[in-house]
């Protein structure tokens, strides 16, 4: 299992109005995270061919983080089903190692011609192992 990670800073900006991490922040983070690690993984030349979509998020809060807090976002793809992919996106308080969330999703594979969804390639699962 490949593992894509980033360190972030808690901003201002990222804060609702009791001061902690806004629940659509996370959501925006766990979509960045996936985004840059396909684009990481994948050549410009897939990335013309296949898109991907939203399905379905799960998200489990756990604590809450704050101005100034490092966070890890992690993320890995756990599993493949059809043109579906499940990815997990963990995030934690870098300074404790403590969980703060965890969101899994469910995206799904579209050719980006047709917009019709498309079982995941062999070649394309092989490169998230």
């Amino acid at each position: 299992m490949q593992v894509y990670e980033k360190t972030l800073i808690v901003q201002s900006d990222d804060l609702d109005e009791l001061n902690h991490v806004n629940n659509i922040r996370y959501i925006d983070w766990v979509q960045q995270i996936s985004k840059e690690h396909w684009e990481k993984v994948t050549t410009p030349e897939i990335r013309n061919e296949l898109i991907w979509v939203v399905r379905k998020h799960e998200v489990n809060y756990f604590k809450s983080a704050v101005l100034h807090d490092e966070i890890v976002l992690r993320t890995h793809i756990a599993q493949n089903k059809g043109p579906i992919s499940t990815r997990i996106v963990e995030v934690w308080d870098n300074k404790a190692n403590t969980l703060l969330v965890k969101a899994s999703t469910d995206w799904c594979l579209l050719d980006a011609s047709t917009f019709r969804p498309k079982r995941v390639p062999e070649h394309i699962a092989t490169l998230f192992q």
